[in-house]
């Protein structure tokens, strides 16, 4: 009877054992990190490895969330309205300049955003800035200001003189009675 007892609670040990082990184990395994480049110590005969290590560039990068630009409903709307989707802003040229870009699904809808009749604004509450599409000698007015064609993107771009407007603010598109609220500048 003590013999049974004793193996009873030797394989109840041994079992414990066996658990603790594949949990140890497979904690291990879930909190490696993934291997490292070896050094490169070819370059200079006297180098060792911590120079090598000191020197060695990053392996990965960052990745940082990227939430949806628009939401859906939104995107439904301006459709369905102003025929237009795809709408974005974006801070280009070291910032100076702020793009925003559309694409027409329907051309007799989307005619008030290309006429020139309509001065168009970029509006950044949390800067208190508006933003105008500036006019140049020779150029013109930074906009495409073309018949609207279904399928094809256009685009204006807003001086951003002093950089008020950063990437990540949230500004509103004003171009006649359009108005495109909650932008985020990329």
């Amino acid at each position: 009877m003590i013999s049974k007892n004793l193996l009873s609670s030797a394989q109840g040990m041994l079992a414990a054992g066996f658990l603790a082990v594949g949990i140890l184990v497979a904690g291990c395994f879930a909190q490696s990190s993934p291997p490292e480049a070896k050094p490169d110590l070819s370059v200079s005969p006297n180098a060792t490895a911590t120079d090598a290590a000191t020197t060695a560039a990053p392996s990965g990068s960052a990745r940082r969330y990227q939430p949806s630009r628009f939401p859906k409903r939104a995107n439904l709307y301006f459709e369905g309205v102003w025929g237009v989707d795809s709408l974005s802003v974006k801070a280009v040229e070291s910032g100076e300049v702020i793009r925003f870009t559309w694409r027409v699904i329907d051309p007799e809808k989307a005619k008030m955003i290309h006429d020139k009749k309509f001065e168009p604004s970029l509006i950044d509450l949390q800067a208190g800035v508006s933003l105008v599409v500036p006019s140049l000698e020779k150029v013109g007015q930074l906009r495409q200001a073309s018949t609207p064609e279904a399928g094809r993107s256009y685009w204006m771009a807003f001086s951003n003189k002093g950089r008020t407007v950063k990437r990540g603010d949230r500004v509103d598109v004003v171009i006649g009675q359009f108005r495109a609220s909650g932008l985020m500048v990329e």
